[in-house]
């Protein structure tokens, strides 16, 4: 049978809104009001990729296959590649499946010295999973954390029904492109990902690569989403765009704070995470400037120190101005609480598991982040556990 859309929306999990287009269901992790709100293209881009989302359900199939309509965002001469799909049968493991390219998906290639953009349109991607043994089965498909995917249909040879996540605790996290899963190998390998199955949480991965700027539509929309718990990655992306000063910073931070304690949120559990180690930015402002070496990309920051006295932000300024926030608002917000991202990946982390463009931690740094994260932050006794 073939299974539309339509019906796979009761099945989609880690979506904030999702839209039906033309060719089928696209999952969006903002909303279509915030995403108005902003003039960057790369605020639609990165909430179109599903990061976190997944679709979960429970069914005696043995041949399932899902159609899906890729969109890949190229720059010159790169090289498409395939998108990874994990599928987790009764919780583990039980395949990793690549979306074939040639004469599959969207591919928008941009001219990096012009900024034009050419569009080609082929057909629909065959995801098929090998077969599954017999019996009823718990199966979650996640999609590709780093490319725009739009679900046409779901062929199965029996029904399908929601597994039900009901008394799961809602995890909802914001952060940079390191939560979203820049140099991660597959979609279940993101830190987010890892420390919601380590702790048994139901995830929603706001991480916006390039996008975790304070704006205003982001804190009205976490502001909005049903969670039990939140957490905030905050600072990077501002040091890397050299976007604030200490001056518009501190209050900025205070903004984003308010908002999100306004209505449902105002006592929900809130952990503040600052910045991992980047040792290129840990006394140096922004901003960066990228180097496309045959290796891949290199960051490095373009920023004097000297210039921090003036008010320019480094990753250790910003942890400590963090750090002193939360202690100012902790009286009247208990359920505020703080985390020194040193704790998820210090300088001997970064020594032992170096970033290969020395920005995006890579796929084992992200494992050790999200265990960290789930045995600080999510288990018992952890700020974030609400047992």
């Amino acid at each position: 049978m073939r299974i539309s859309a339509e019906a796979l929306a009761p099945l989609l999990l880690g979506a904030l809104e999702h839209e039906f287009t033309d060719r089928g269901l696209l999952p969006w992790r903002l909303p279509a009001t915030a995403r108005r709100q902003s003039t960057d293209p790369g605020v639609e881009r990165v909430a179109a990729e599903p990061s976190g989302v997944h679709l979960d359900f429970r069914t005696e199939a043995s041949r399932l296959a899902l159609i899906t309509h890729p969109t890949r965002e190229l720059t010159g001469d790169e090289i498409p590649h395939g998108a990874v799909y994990d599928v987790l049968v009764d919780g583990e493991l039980y395949a990793q499946l690549s979306s074939p390219v040639q004469g599959v998906g969207t591919t928008r290639r941009s001219d990096p010295i012009t900024g034009e953009v050419s569009s080609t349109r082929g057909g629909d991607a065959r995801i098929e999973l090998p077969r599954l043994p017999p019996g009823a089965h718990d199966v979650q498909i996640w999609l590709p954390h780093d490319e725009r995917t739009e679900l046409v249909g779901l062929e199965s040879d029996a029904t399908v029904i929601p597994a039900g996540a009901e008394g799961t605790t809602r995890w909802l996290h914001h952060g940079s492109s390191i939560s979203h899963g820049f140099a991660v190998s597959h979609p279940t390998g993101t830190w987010p990902v890892v420390a919601a199955r380590a702790a048994g949480v139901q995830l929603t991965n706001l991480g916006l690569a390039g996008q975790a700027m304070l704006d205003p539509f982001t804190a009205r929309t976490i502001r909005s989403a049903q969670a039990d718990v939140i957490s905030l990655k905050l600072g990077i992306n501002i040091t890397n765009g050299d976007t604030m000063r200490l001056r518009t910073f501190i209050p900025a931070v205070h903004g984003f704070l308010d908002t999100i304690r306004e209505g449902p949120h105002a006592e929900t559990p809130l952990l503040l995470v600052s910045p991992l180690h980047c040792a290129i930015q840990e006394t140096r402002p922004g901003p960066l400037q990228m180097e496309l070496l045959e290796s891949g990309p290199r960051f490095s920051s373009m920023g004097d120190s000297r210039e921090v006295a003036s008010g320019k932000l480094t990753l250790q300024v910003i942890r400590r101005t963090l750090r002193e926030i939360v202690q100012a608002r902790r009286t009247e917000d208990p359920q505020l609480h703080f985390l020194d991202g040193l704790e998820l990946f210090g300088e001997p982390d970064e020594a032992e598991l170096p970033m290969p463009d020395q920005l995006h931690p890579d796929t084992a740094a992200q494992q050790r982040i999200g265990t960290r994260f789930a045995n600080v932050a999510l288990a018992p006794g952890g700020p974030l556990n609400l047992e």
